[in-house]
């Protein structure tokens, strides 16, 4: 039998998400929206391209949860996108309201999935799908690191003239202005990049990683971006529907890691068809560890501010 993916949100992300997993074959694809005939059309739109594309997964768009009954993993994308001028946490109050609602709806139709949360403020957006739901902390992750390392990996390799193919990078922390991308554990074809740039043309990277998605957004005027987070998405689909086991960073439930307790921060974990199956605990210098930490008080300083 298939495996079961349904989108939260027909918006560029989520049918980006949706697009990817379907070429992927990755399994069955619901696209869910709240307005009418917005994820029809685009899931009509997408199944047609299968001959094309050469895939044969079933893709279907509606506005009922129903439809959506027994998935294996749910991304959850919708929400109201940043637009010029606004924080990740300007869009805390109403976005939350939408993934509480989402949230529930998923745990009523599909009560053994994972979910993998997108909509922003991520790491905030994961603390409350985790606890809106009531599952095991292992089944909800915050797609983050793998988007903030991908950006990081494209800067590099920009900069250094070579295929990102061969770029690896580590960004941890919350997905926002204090993340934390790690030049020690950043490489090309494993040669660290410190090795290959100054500390300083690499600072200025890593500077231009934190403000990523602000660059996006400030180009845009009108959206936010939406190929690289439904690239990040979709790869973490993968690794769960296919058991890749992948070390990847993303924002997982933190029990005292890295000396953080109750809090999604971004991290490397071992992504499988469990989940979460393992946090990888990474040797930190003591100004890495206290960045870190600098990150996850902005994280609990938001959360704070969470009214479900």
């Amino acid at each position: 039998m298939r495996k079961k993916i349904a989108v939260v949100g027909a918006g560029h992300v989520g049918a980006t998400v949706a697009q990817l997993t379907a070429y992927k074959e990755l399994g069955d694809v619901v696209l869910v929206d709240v307005v009418e005939g917005v994820p029809q059309g685009k899931g009509l739109d997408l199944l047609e391209s299968g001959s094309l594309e050469g895939f044969d997964s079933n893709i279907i768009g509606t506005n009922d949860y129903k439809d959506t009954a027994n998935s294996d993993v749910v991304v959850i994308t919708a929400g109201i996108p940043r637009k010029p001028g606004m924080s990740r946490d300007d869009l805390l109050s109403v976005n939350a309201k939408i993934v509480k609602s989402v949230t529930e709806s998923i745990v009523k139709h599909s009560p053994d999935c994972i979910i993998i949360v997108v909509s922003n403020p991520l790491d905030i957006m994961a603390y409350l799908a985790l606890k809106v739901s009531g599952f095991e902390k292992n089944r909800v992750i915050g797609m983050a690191g793998v988007l903030d390392s991908a950006r990081f990996r494209a800067f590099i390799a920009m900069e250094l003239g070579v295929s990102q193919e061969d770029v690896q990078a580590m960004v941890m922390g919350g997905h926002g202005d204090s993340m934390v991308p790690l030049l020690r554990y950043s490489t090309v074809s494993g040669i660290p990049i410190t090795q290959l740039m100054s500390e300083e043309r690499a600072s200025k990277l890593a500077d231009r990683t934190r403000n990523g998605g602000g660059e996006i957004v400030g180009l845009l005027k009108t959206g936010s971006a939406y190929y690289a987070p439904g690239s990040s998405a979709a790869q973490m689909v993968e690794s769960i529907i296919r058991d890749k086991k992948r070390i990847i960073p993303c924002a997982a439930y933190l029990e005292g890691e890295y000396g953080i307790n109750g809090l999604f921060v971004g991290v490397p974990v071992k992504l499988g068809a469990k989940g979460v199956e393992e946090i990888i605990k990474i040797e930190l210098t003591r100004d890495e560890l206290a960045s870190l930490l600098k990150s996850a008080e902005d994280v609990k300083e938001s959360v704070g501010k969470l009214e479900f």
